[in-house]
């Protein structure tokens, strides 16, 4: 599919260029495009998490292991020493452990959860692919004017460069609802949890030869 190059003002140069359809314009009935995506997705969320989460069980806790009152006869239930759970400042029944949430995904099935994620993009229309640009210097205005000539100041925007620009870098990072990421970075979850995705040319040419 062919979609037009913009300036950084937003204006339409009349020029085109041409998205992959292997990439973009995939068949999303075909296989199981939704449980691709999930499995990419749990994957991805599942090994930014660091796992370190802890609660301490009955034997961890500190206090007394004197029983509190008789077994029989006091009108309740039996109780046992202060670190019961049923009691304020006891233990946890069966709290979290520290455990690794990794897992494994063979690299066809994230090419293809990727494919799926910009296909949907692309049929949504939230695709812009603008000249390649940089900045002299770090300036945060710089990427707020060029977000409002496109009208994604109130969206988050995914910015796709073809390589790391550290003075957009600096620029982008600054806006909550921006991010920006190079080209070989993608991943499917980064582009679903964004309204908007602004490509460079050149980022658009790594994408269709190297997806």
């Amino acid at each position: 599919m062919e979609v037009a190059v913009y300036n950084i003002k937003g204006e339409d140069t009349g020029r085109k260029v041409t998205l992959n359809d292997a990439v973009f314009a995939r068949d999303l009935s075909e296989g199981n495009a939704d449980h691709t995506i999930y499995l990419d997705v749990k994957q991805y969320l599942g090994n930014q998490r660091q796992g370190t989460h802890k609660s301490k069980e009955r034997s961890e806790i500190s206090g007394s292991t004197r029983k509190l009152g008789r077994q029989k006869g006091g009108g309740g239930a039996r109780r046992g020493d202060i670190n019961s759970p049923l009691l304020r400042g006891g233990a946890t029944v069966f709290g979290p452990k520290p455990r690794d949430y990794r897992s494994k995904l063979n690299k066809k099935m994230k090419s293809l959860a990727r494919k799926i994620a910009l296909t949907s993009k692309a049929q949504a229309g939230v695709i812009y692919v603008v000249e390649n640009f940089n900045f002299d210097k770090p300036c945060t205005k710089d990427w707020v004017n060029i977000a409002k000539s496109f009208k994604l100041d109130d969206k988050k925007t995914l910015l796709v460069m073809n390589d790391l620009d550290r003075n957009v870098l600096l620029s982008v990072r600054n806006v909550p609802n921006a991010l920006m990421q190079q080209a070989i970075d993608l991943n499917a979850y980064t582009v679903l949890n964004n309204d908007a995705i602004l490509m460079t040319e050149g980022s658009v040419e790594l994408i269709n030869e190297n997806f």
